[in-house]
C-alpha cells in the first residue's frame, strides 16, 4: 500500500454557458478555476479505513477486514440505483436519507471497493482517473454529462458537445467571483424538469436551446480573440452574453430567488452574473473586467456576503489533477486503475 502520505488536488469548475442546454446536444463551455478540492492518503496500522470530509461534515471509519469480506458482486451487475441503495447499506445509511451530501460516501465506497478489490495496479495516468471520477459522478448525479470530471482531471477550459470533449487550446486569463447562494439543488429534478417543460412547450424551449446553443459558440470565440489580444470590447461582449443567458436559464424554468437577488446585487454594483451548473440555487459566477478598482470589488462582495452568501475571488483556466506530494508505491498495488482501459 502507500507507503507515505499522498496529497493531490483537483481544480473545482463552473460552467461559463451551455447549462441544460448541452443535455440537449448544444455546446457547454466548461472551465476550471484555482480553487482546489484537496485529497490527502495517509497510511496507517490500525486495520481501518477512514473518510474525513470536513467541509460537509462527514467522517466514517470501516474495518478493511470487514470491507475485504464484502460481496461486491452487486457492482458488477445490476443497475446503477441498485448499486447505490447497497452501497448506501455498506455506509449504515437509512434507505430513507435524503441529505444529498451523504452519497458522498457511498461514492467513496464505490471507488474503494471497485479499486481496491483488484490486485492488478498499473501506473495511473489522467485518462484512468477521469474514468474512475466519472464512475463517482454516476454514484451522486445518476446519468452526468462527464464535463465534471473531464475539467476536473485535465483543467483549461473544454468544450463539450454530445459526447465529444476538446479542449479550448487558447483561453485569455478572466478574473470572477464564485458565489454559492447556499441554496441547496437537485441536478437530477431540475433536469428533469427542463425535459418536462421541451415536452410540453417544444416550439418555445428547442429555439431557447438554439439561442443558448448560439451563445456557447460566440464565447468561445471572443475568448480565442482575447487570448491573442484582450480588450475591454471583449469584456463588454462577454456581459451581454452573460445577461442573454441567464434570461434563457430563468425561462427554462431553472431560477431561483437567491439567483435573483445575486443578479440585482452585482447590478447595482455595475457587473454582470449568471447561475452556473444546474441552478435551482446553488452557485453563479460574475465577471469582472480589468478596469475595476479595487474597492469596488471589494464592495461588491460584502454586499453579497451581506446577503448570507458565500463569495469567491478566483480565476478561470487553473491546471489539472497535480500531485503535491509524491507517495512510493507497494509493488503489490503497481495497477490501481487499469481495469477501466
Amino acid at each position: 500500500m502507500l507507503s507515505q502520505v499522498l496529497l493531490v488536488s483537483a481544480p473545482g469548475k463552473v460552467i461559463l454557458h451551455g447549462e441544460h442546454s448541452v443535455v440537449h446536444g448544444k455546446v457547454a463551455l466548461a472551465v476550471a478555476l484555482n480553487l482546489r478540492t484537496f485529497l490527502r492518503l495517509q497510511p496507517h496500522n490500525s486495520g481501518k479505513v477512514s473518510l474525513r470530509l470536513p467541509n460537509i461534515g462527514i467522517q466514517q471509519t470501516w474495518d478493511v477486514a470487514r470491507l475485504q469480506l464484502l460481496d461486491t458482486s452487486f457492482l458488477e451487475q445490476g443497475d446503477l440505483t441498485e448499486q447505490v441503495e447497497k452501497l448506501k447499506e455498506v455506509a449504515g445509511f437509512s434507505k430513507d436519507s435524503t441529505n444529498h451530501d451523504c452519497l458522498a460516501v457511498p461514492a467513496f465506497l464505490y471507488l474503494y471497493l471497485t479499486i481496491c478489490r483488484s490486485q492488478r495496479w498499473t501506473e495511473e495516468n489522467l485518462e484512468l482517473i477521469n474514468k474512475w471520477a466519472f464512475q463517482g459522478e454516476r454514484v451522486i448525479h445518476g446519468n452526468p454529462s462527464g464535463v465534471d470530471n473531464a475539467v476536473s482531471t485535465w483543467g483549461g477550459a473544454l468544450r463539450y458537445q454530445q459526447g465529444k470533449i476538446s479542449p479550448l487550446k487558447r483561453l485569455p486569463t478572466l478574473e470572477i467571483l464564485l458565489v454559492n447562494t447556499k441554496v441547496p439543488r437537485s441536478t437530477k429534478a431540475l433536469v428533469a424538469s427542463v425535459r418536462n417543460r421541451m415536452l410540453k412547450f417544444p416550439e418555445i424551449i428547442a429555439p431557447l436551446l438554439a439561442s443558448m446553443d448560439a451563445i456557447s459558440l460566440e464565447c468561445e470565440r471572443v475568448l480565442g480573440e482575447m487570448a491573442a489580444a484582450p480588450a475591454l470590447e471583449h469584456y463588454l461582449v462577454l456581459e451581454e452574453l452573460i445577461d442573454m443567458n441567464q434570461h434563457h436559464l430563468n425561462a427554462l424554468g431553472v431560477g431561483h430567488a437567491s439567483l435573483d437577488q445575486l443578479c440585482q446585487v452585482t447590478t447595482a454594483h455595475g457587473l454582470h452574473s449568471k447561475l452556473t451548473g444546474a441552478g435551482g440555487g446553488g452557485c453563479g459566477i460574475t465577471l469582472l473586467r480589468p478596469d475595476l478598482e479595487r474597492p469596488e470589488v471589494e464592495d461588491t462582495k460584502q454586499a453579497l456576503t451581506s446577503c448570507g452568501f458565500d463569495c469567491w475571488e478566483t480565476s478561470i483556466g487553473a491546471p489539472g489533477v497535480f500531485v503535491h506530494m509524491a507517495a512510493s508505491l507497494d509493488a503489490s498495488v503497481q495497477q490501481a486503475l487499469g481495469d477501466l482501459r
